[in-house]
């Protein structure tokens, strides 16, 4: 073997051990096809990574749409076995409340007749990639701050465009005044909520061009305070009615990357339910 030859083979081998391909492939200079990982292996993965909750535990009392009533939370058995209670000796507690409680989801039927109930949502629209539109400091200055085109194209700017299917959060770190409902509602003397929103511009698009799956926010609602003061849901009534669902009432929305990451949104499955609270939460990359 000359020289060159032999540096010639040397060359394909190293190439060959670096992508994982065999050495005795026939083709020389033509890699073996990689096999992808296995699920269990992308979980070995994934459990290396870091999580963050991104979900309020809920409880009465918490910051909730003014028209809906306070959960009412009652403990039926406890350890300790009560007289004449069958199956007393173990603990379990009854929860009433509205679907739209604590962290939550609202699926399109929330808003729109006739559209998707929370049970017809898929599997597949729960791990998703997660994308943090930030605009906190914007809010500081401006509780009344709607999020605005700029905001989405200096995101596209730094990372690309907004990925199909991606849970699109609004970060304004309102979840920080979280559960003082008085601080979350933010009423001046007249009693008008001043709470930073989505807008249409910024929805239209993420919804209509960039094809995302879901949006979520930390406020209450979708739309700021100032047309939720006015009986104004117009911007709600819009995500919902794409058919898709939104996550309201979210928090830790500050750990997060702007880019990167996944978001697990995930949320029990009433038949034909309006809401219901949700747990969420994010990998890291």
């Amino acid at each position: 073997m000359n020289l060159r030859l032999g540096l010639g083979v040397t060359s394909y081998l190293v190439v060959a051990l670096a992508l994982g391909c065999d050495s005795s492939h026939k083709a020389i200079g033509v890699p073996a096809k990689t096999q992808e990982p296995s699920l269990w292996e992308i979980h070995e993965l994934l459990a290396k990574k870091e999580f963050v909750d991104l979900t309020h535990s809920f409880e009465p009392g918490i910051p909730h749409w003014p028209g809906f009533p306070d959960e009412e939370l009652e403990t039926i058995y406890s350890y300790k076995p009560a007289p004449g209670l069958m199956g007393s000796g173990f603990f379990a507690q009854r929860y009433q409340i509205v679907g739209q409680w604590g962290t939550h989801c609202d699926p399109p039927a929330h808003f729109v007749e006739g559209l998707r109930t929370i049970d017809e949502i898929k599997p597949e629209e729960m791990i998703l990639p997660l994308v943090v539109f930030d605009v906190h400091a914007a809010v500081e200055q401006n509780p009344d701050y709607v999020i605005r085109m700029e905001d989405v194209k200096a995101w596209e700017e730094k990372y690309g465009e907004v990925p199909k299917g991606a849970f699109c959060v609004m970060r304004t770190d309102w979840s920080k005044r979280w559960p003082d409902a008085k601080a979350m509602r933010n009423e001046d003397a007249a009693g008008t909520p001043h709470y930073p929103g989505w807008s249409q511009e910024v929805l239209t698009y993420l919804y209509e061009t960039r094809k995302i799956t879901a949006s979520g926010h930390e406020t209450t609602d979708t739309d700021p305070g100032l047309s939720t003061a006015k009986d104004d849901y117009t911007l709600e009534t819009y995500v919902l009615g794409t058919n898709h669902y939104q996550i309201e009432l979210l928090t830790n929305v500050d750990q997060l990357p702007e880019q990167g990451a996944l978001a697990v949104v995930t949320f029990p499955k009433p038949l034909k339910g309006s809401g219901f609270p949700a747990r969420v939460f994010a990998i890291l990359p």
